[in-house]
């Protein structure tokens, strides 16, 4: 995925109203960008600080720049536009880069599936094999040197596990992804400190057949790309 323009370049001062933050150019000008993560955002705000930011053209926007990428005072970089994680994954799954997903003759986008009203991320089907069905997470909190989720109790993130293991049941295949955006994270691992249902969920999806995949994003001011898997552990 390429930034179009380029992202530009700014330091943090605050974010706040779950949707809104400062920044401060290089000129010393400070300006309001959107934060498209309305999440907890657990270890990934780090006031003075580089952030990048794209800019829409849509003369509608009452905030033209969006926040795409934080450093972390480890000079990690962090995705936290959690909105890229699924073109990130049909791009990689196009490319043929997550091999685990390769094979497949259509790649649909959130497709209506379930008992919980719910829409899967990616539907990837072909006349030869099973469906499957692809259940995308993007995973940013970084704690010692391990990375997890959720960031905070998520009741939709524990729905759409026990979707996945009703695909399993009807004779689908069915995949967690962990897209992660978060250059210092090479293991990924439920948040059981933060949330234990879903840890416990997790664990009983995989023993009914679930498939759990993490891929590493490589970030920059140019471009943001799936590049290469991580160890799950469950």
């Amino acid at each position: 995925m390429e930034f179009t323009p380029a992202l530009q370049q700014g330091t943090l001062i605050k974010r706040y109203k779950r949707f809104l933050a400062d920044v401060r150019l290089d000129d010393g000008t400070e300006t309001t960008i959107h934060c498209p993560n309305t999440g907890s955002m657990k270890n990934c705000l780090f006031p003075g600080e580089l952030v990048w930011f794209s800019t829409s053209d849509n003369p509608k926007r009452k905030y033209p720049n969006t926040w795409e990428i934080a450093q972390t005072t480890e000079q990690h970089l962090i995705g936290i536009n959690t909105g890229r994680a699924n073109a990130l994954a049909e791009e990689a799954i196009n490319a043929g880069v997550i091999t685990e997903l390769t094979g497949y003759s259509t790649l649909k986008r959130e497709v209506k599936y379930g008992d919980e009203n719910s829409r899967i991320d990616i539907l990837l089907s072909d006349e030869n094999r099973p469906l499957c069905y692809v259940e995308i997470k993007s995973c940013t909190l970084l704690e010692q040197t391990v990375g997890y989720f959720p960031d905070s109790v998520t009741t939709r993130g524990q729905k759409h596990l026990r979707e996945l293991m009703h695909m399993v049941s009807l004779g689908h295949r069915a995949v967690l992804l962990f897209v992660v955006q978060h250059t210092g994270i090479n293991i990924v691992q439920a948040a059981e400190h933060i949330d234990p249902q879903y840890a416990l969920l997790l664990k009983q999806a995989v023993n009914s057949g679930v498939e759990v995949l993490a891929y590493q994003t490589e970030l920059s001011a140019i471009s943001s790309t799936l590049s290469r898997s991580c160890k799950v552990i469950v």
